[in-house]
């Protein structure tokens, strides 16, 4: 039996909990451990592969979504893996040792469904390029390759001026977060800059939003910034360049919808094992990484088609095993037994 991309594809589909490639070569008594480390040192899946592999089937639409965000690969007890650096993970709250991976989901609202079609590894170390740079090539590639969409939602961490001037160039509609010490302008240039806490908010402002400026952007470029109370220790601030939007829960809606990607970064985690490869070296990871995403647009693609969540999907591979072990167990259970 060869290695090949529908093998290990295969086995990340099918295993529940271990994803290492000692555990493939333990179920397949003619693949060796090296094998499967060789298809992995040896393949070149490079984020094209997602993008060929959701085309035909993605349904675009012209108020398409796209969202931006990343997601770390918790590796805290793999220092030693190449690609793997200190950084913020908002899953947990804190500085972790990980790889990082900035993901470009595409979500239709009409059909209320969703398709990863690029990605990128976060590796400053290797490529130089910060995270906004991998954001930028990214949106271009939409032009390229004639993606239809209308809205780009993100995170505060891509709220750059760089981002914002391309969005307002190509005429796309943004709504994401903004951090509270931004500095902006509200008072229609009669003050200086100043951050976003220290505005004051009457409350037709609270109900409907108020237009602001932002510093380092163009003076004739206007946004609406809303405010939101998320809890009792929680305000967020929602800023778009959709300056007609006059309804702070119609602005919050909209925002909303980036938990997809969140949605997305979970069941990758907990369904594909892209987090588990222990391999060192930078391309079995990064080969390891496309992989588990790839299976991920199968696994989507499945749920899509039989109206099931994807961890229904993944959970229900054990159904025949535990029919057969409750009717005829391999080790049966004697609630009366002795120690001898």
């Amino acid at each position: 039996m060869k290695m090949s991309k529908e093998l290990y594809g295969q086995f990340l589909l099918s295993s529940q909990i271990n994803y290492t490639c000692t555990y493939l070569s333990d179920h397949l008594s003619d693949i060796s451990h090296d094998k499967v480390r060789y298809f992995l040192l040896k393949s070149d899946l490079s984020p094209r592969i997602i993008w060929k592999a959701v085309r035909a089937e993605m349904i675009q639409s012209p108020n398409g979504y796209i969202i931006f965000d990343d997601t770390v690969l918790d590796k805290s007890y793999s220092h030693k893996i190449e690609l793997v650096r200190r950084q913020y993970s908002g899953n947990a709250h804190g500085l972790v040792f990980g790889i990082g991976v900035v993901n470009c989901l595409y979500y239709n609202p009409e059909l209320k469904r969703s398709w990863l079609i690029d990605y990128r590894i976060f590796a400053p170390d290797v490529d130089g390029k910060s995270k906004h740079v991998h954001v930028m090539e990214m949106l271009e590639l939409l032009i390229t390759r004639k993606v239809s969409y209308e809205t780009v939602l993100m995170d505060t961490w891509y709220a750059t001026t760089a981002v914002f001037k391309y969005l307002i160039k190509e005429n796309k509609i943004f709504y994401c977060p903004l951090k509270a010490n931004r500095k902006i302008d509200d008072s229609g240039g009669k003050e200086p800059y100043k951050q976003i806490t220290e505005c004051f908010w009457t409350e037709e402002n609270i109900e409907k939003g108020k237009q602001i400026k932002v510093q380092k952007m163009s003076k004739d470029t206007y946004f609406k910034l809303f405010r939101v109370l998320v809890s009792t220790t929680r305000t967020d601030y929602i800023v778009t360049n959709e300056i007609t939007q006059q309804s702070t829960c119609a602005a919050e809606t909209e925002s909303s919808v980036r938990w997809q990607v969140e949605q997305l970064h979970r069941e990758e985690k907990q369904t594909t094992g892209i987090e588990k490869c222990q391999c060192r070296i930078a391309k079995c990871q990064r080969n390891h990484i496309a992989m588990a995403i790839l299976v991920w647009i199968r696994l989507k693609q499945y749920a899509y088609q039989t109206q099931q969540s994807i961890y229904r999907l993944k959970n229900s591979l054990l159904d025949e095993y535990m029919i057969k072990e409750m009717t005829n167990p391999t080790y049966k259970f004697d609630a009366n037994f002795t120690f001898a």
